[in-house]
């Protein structure tokens, strides 16, 4: 991926024409924006399964719409849950606010799912509201079936339409302190269990200035990643999907961003 910033020396005088696609190799669609303008993209309005990407709508409508100081308790269907995940107890109670880091950084599917029960009382009721958000946002290639970001029939998204999700996401501050955080931990209300974990993303706190903002992996989706980054009064939005080395390409991509953002100026 080194050869990227030779590529980007030979066609940066390409770069005013709509979109180009500089980096053909890294996934089967991705979308970087500088400042907010789109800068570079592949298939980027092509449907393609978001994995724990998904959680990214999870959280904003938890923001949006829930009390973060709130208790809930587990119920049997959010311990039930599989892949990622604490070990959540049903019975157990902890605050939304905990329950929203371990779903932003370790991609806790139990922590995750019972966000959605404590919004809407299910998790089919709180999808009602993911499809409802992401109709308003603008994101018309985008269809959720359930909450975490499992492989499912009719479950997908696009580059463009979670790039438009992580741009409103940015807009919260209280999720990005939760997105750039190394590690957390969350004790339950009855103070008899305390949980450690860490953040999936392995851009934050190795990349200078990377805030985040979601990892995802599944067997349909492959390797994921949403990285949004700032440097001074540079910001770089990054969406892969199906990347293949997705952290070392990140880095690339993120820097040869940030060397035509100074190019620019």
């Amino acid at each position: 991926m080194r050869h990227l910033i030779g590529l980007w020396l030979l066609c940066h005088v390409t770069l005013a024409a709509a979109l180009p696609d500089l980096f053909p190799d890294v996934a089967s669609a991705y979308r970087v924006e500088i400042d907010g303008t789109p800068t570079w993209e592949r298939k980027a309005q092509t449907r393609l399964p978001p994995a724990s990407l998904t959680k990214l709508m999870t959280a904003l409508l938890v923001v949006e719409q829930g009390d973060l100081a709130q208790l809930t308790t587990i119920s049997p269907a959010a311990a039930r849950e599989t892949g990622a995940r604490l070990k959540l107890r049903a019975g157990e109670s902890y605050r939304l606010q905990d329950l929203l880091a371990a779903t932003l950084m370790a991609s806790a599917n139990d922590a995750c799912h019972a966000l959605a029960d404590a919004l809407a009382g299910s998790e089919s009721e709180f999808v009602k509201r993911m499809n409802r958000r992401a109709a308003e946002l603008g994101m018309h290639d985008t269809r959720f079936e359930n909450a975490c970001g499992h492989d499912a029939k009719g479950h997908y998204s696009s580059a463009h339409d979670l790039a438009l999700l992580a741009k409103e996401i940015v807009r919260h501050r209280p999720l990005l302190q939760l997105t750039s955080r190394i590690d957390s931990s969350m004790r339950s209300h009855d103070g008899k269990r305390d949980i450690r974990f860490d953040n999936k993303n392995a851009l934050v706190g190795r990349y200078r200035g990377a805030f985040g903002l979601k990892t995802g992996y599944t067997a349909r989706a492959g390797k994921c990643l949403i990285a949004y980054a700032k440097r001074g009064d540079t910001t770089v939005l990054l969406v892969l999907l199906h990347g293949n080395d997705r952290w070392w390409d990140a880095v690339d991509i993120l820097d040869v961003a940030f060397a035509e953002s100074q190019r620019q100026q």
